[in-house]
């Protein structure tokens, strides 16, 4: 089964083919270009890389949230052209996720950071059970004391990682102390090879989606709804 994964929830573009359990080909770009002028450079040039057309891939996987709202709308949209262009299935993968999956086998739970800003981080806690990431909590957005002061009355150490990670990694370090450990920086940034498994197992279970039925997860509205609604309230008083 061939798997094309798409990865723009944060800073980071990637694309990758997958062939059954081989990875084919991944490309991840971290630069100051905007995924918009990167990520259907990236898609055409891995499936050159792989010799492959896009009629020759089964499913297409992307993240589709929590993260950067501009960089999901442009993941989820190239996504929905392609399917709907080459008549492909289409699974959408949570992010948060998707990074658990850069830690096979942690001993540690996993608890992803994505920085939301205004104090708030997206995150999700996971621990391996059966050779998978569990939920042991579903993506929220949530300030990032309240998530510490959670985390607190977990007895085991807690690996932290994605872009909320420098943020506030003073804070972690403050209130958590050696309890917090921080995945290398190969494994820090989204990519899109770690959507395979979970996309793999959704279709396997008759979960995949059409290209109307896909959607973002944001989790919280964007800053142009919540600045609208604060003007509005502002008119009212």
């Amino acid at each position: 089964m061939k798997i094309l994964s798409v990865e723009t929830s944060a800073g980071v573009a990637s694309a990758a083919i997958t062939e059954g359990e081989k990875l084919v080909c991944e490309v991840i770009v971290n630069n100051k270009k905007t995924h918009s002028q990167t990520l259907m450079p990236i898609i055409d040039s891995i499936l050159k890389q792989a010799e492959l057309k896009i009629s020759d891939i089964d499913l297409i996987a992307v993240a589709n949230g929590p993260g950067s709202f501009t960089g999901l709308r442009i993941g989820v949209s190239a996504v929905k052209g392609l399917a709907h262009a080459a008549g492909k299935p289409v699974v959408g993968i949570s992010s948060l996720t998707a990074m658990a999956y850069n830690l096979p086998f942690c001993e540690h739970i996993i608890s992803p950071i994505m920085d939301a800003r205004r104090e708030q981080v997206y995150n999700a806690i996971y621990e391996w059970q059966n050779g998978e990431p569990a939920e042991l909590e579903a993506p929220r957005a949530l300030g990032i004391d309240e998530l510490l002061r959670e985390l607190l009355k977990k007895d085991k150490k807690i690996v932290f990682l994605g872009d909320g990670v420098p943020v506030y990694k003073n804070t972690i370090l403050e209130i958590l102390g050696d309890r917090a450990v921080f995945a290398p920086s190969c494994a820090n940034a989204p990519r899109a090879s770690a959507l395979a498994a979970p996309a793999k197992r959704l279709y396997e279970e008759g979960k995949q989606q059409t290209c109307f039925e896909l959607t973002p997860v944001y989790l919280r509205k964007s800053q142009a709804e919540r600045e609208a609604e604060e003007k509005e309230r502002n008119k009212d008083k």
